[in-house]
């Protein structure tokens, strides 16, 4: 039997179990910040946005084109991710927005993981 897709909720629960993480609203949508930096939003329903590195967010395309792809324009040339989470695995989306989380998470925080 198929597992059925994560939820928005569910998956604002995996960013909002983050140490310091808040939850906002960026140009209306739903956002998770650390420390007043925005690391993960949720734009439309089945696509969250991430802030990866640059070679993180190239190496998850290569691995996952099915689950992410970069926001067009300049923004996805710095990171920014699409992240279709209705077809993504839990764990595979919990790992990709604790990397998220790591990328805007101040060192001293981000060592106490």
């Amino acid at each position: 039997m198929e597992a059925s897709p994560m939820t928005e909720d569910e998956i604002a629960a995996i960013a909002l179990a983050l140490s310091g993480t808040s939850e906002s609203a960026h140009f209306g949508k739903r956002d998770f910040r650390v420390r007043g930096k925005v690391f993960f939003t949720l734009p439309r329903p089945g696509e969250a946005v991430l802030k990866l590195s640059p070679d993180q967010q190239a190496l998850g395309i290569a691995t996952a084109p099915e689950v992410l792809g970069p926001v067009p324009g300049a923004w996805g040339l710095k990171g920014w991710t699409v992240l279709r989470y209705g077809a993504c695995e839990p764990a595979h989306a919990a790992d990709l927005i604790q990397k998220a989380w790591a990328t805007v998470a101040p060192a001293s925080l981000a060592a106490r993981r």
